[in-house]
């Protein structure tokens, strides 16, 4: 068998109480979702999706290596995520403020003006420029690995496992967020819960430019 199901499931459960708690890429999800709606706010999760398959996959080739060994590389990624993540808040802050139409017999309403490839990318981007997500990832790996068995078959079973779980929460907040959405009427009201979203992502952003490199 080409990997521990005992390391398997614990590394399963680590990874459901890792991704519950909301990072910047949940907080852009849950954004797009209350500024946009439904059908655009999934977009946004196959853009997480990807981004985190390309992540992972990168700390497993050895980019997390480079980055936890080269400081000038590991800033300025860190810079330029940090940068995006506040672009994107001020984007979301922005918007304006669109009420869903209710109709019984018609689906979920969606904002007409929102890009679904826009929005993949600033989720893409958001998820896949974060280099403190990429070094995580290399120190959270090892410890779910078998030495016992082939390095290969057991990481590639962790990055596609990751990845779904990783999809899956990110669909959830979506759903939630844009069911939210239709429940609110009041333009104030949306407007309060857009912009705060966009706040917690330039936030965010800034937490970032301002983390210390460690190692």
């Amino acid at each position: 068998m080409p990997i521990s199901p005992e390391h398997f499931a614990a590394f399963v459960l680590a990874s459901v109480i890792l991704l519950v708690i909301p990072g910047p890429t949940i907080v852009l999800v849950i954004s797009q979702a209350l500024a946009h709606g439904r059908r655009v706010a999934l977009a946004s999760v196959a853009g997480v999706g990807l981004g985190d398959l390309l992540a992972t996959s990168l700390s497993i080739a050895g980019a997390g290596a480079i980055l936890a060994t080269s400081a000038t590389l590991f800033q300025a990624l860190k810079f330029l995520g940090a940068a995006y993540l506040i672009w994107i808040g001020y984007k979301i802050w922005r918007t304006p403020v669109s009420i869903p139409e209710i109709d019984a017999n018609a689906s979920p309403a969606v904002d007409a003006k929102a890009k679904p490839a826009l929005i993949f990318r600033d989720s893409f981007l958001v998820t896949a420029l974060n280099p403190k997500g990429i070094l995580f990832f290399v120190a959270f790996v090892p410890q779910f690995i078998d030495p016992a068995l082939p390095y290969v078959p057991q990481a590639a079973t962790y990055v596609i496992t990751f990845t779904a779980l990783g999809i899956l929460n990110a669909a959830m907040f979506a759903l939630a967020a844009s069911g939210a959405r239709k429940a609110i009427r009041r333009p104030g009201v949306m407007r309060i819960a857009t912009r705060g979203g966009a706040s917690l992502l330039m936030m965010a952003g800034v937490a970032a430019a301002l983390t210390r490199r460690t190692g």
